[in-house]
């Protein structure tokens, strides 16, 4: 495996505000237990576009041996389904930004206006 940049959370200083996950274009942090987790490292594109955005400086990047960088590590959202809504308002992706996220092993879809919902409950 190669070494190169990527993103590094401390889980005892993360909040688990999810501010982060909204910079990541690629789609490489989740909430998961109330914690940011890198879900692929191979989704980390290592540019530390969330960083400035942790309020409490539970992230970095470091340079450490991990898979190479493929923006396409997940499923092409025509593989994983094809009427992709909200899971909390319903709103398509013609009238919402979505983000994908993993929910009990399964993927689904939450609008950026209920992510804070979503987060915070």
């Amino acid at each position: 495996m190669p070494k190169r940049n990527i993103i590094k959370i401390d889980e005892d200083l993360c909040n688990g505000c999810g501010l982060c996950i909204g910079p990541c274009s690629e789609g490489a942090l989740v909430l998961e237990n109330g914690k940011v987790k890198v879900v692929k490292e191979e989704l980390c594109d290592g540019a530390g576009l969330c960083i400035g955005e942790c309020p409490v400086g539970a992230l970095e990047i470091e340079e450490r041996e991990a898979p190479v960088f493929t923006p396409r590590a997940i499923l092409p959202l025509d593989e994983v389904n094809n009427d992709i809504n909200c899971l909390l308002c319903g709103k398509n992706d013609e009238k919402a930004y979505l983000l994908q996220l993993r929910k009990t092993g399964e993927i689904v879809w939450v609008c950026t206006g209920c992510l804070p919902r979503l987060i915070h409950g």
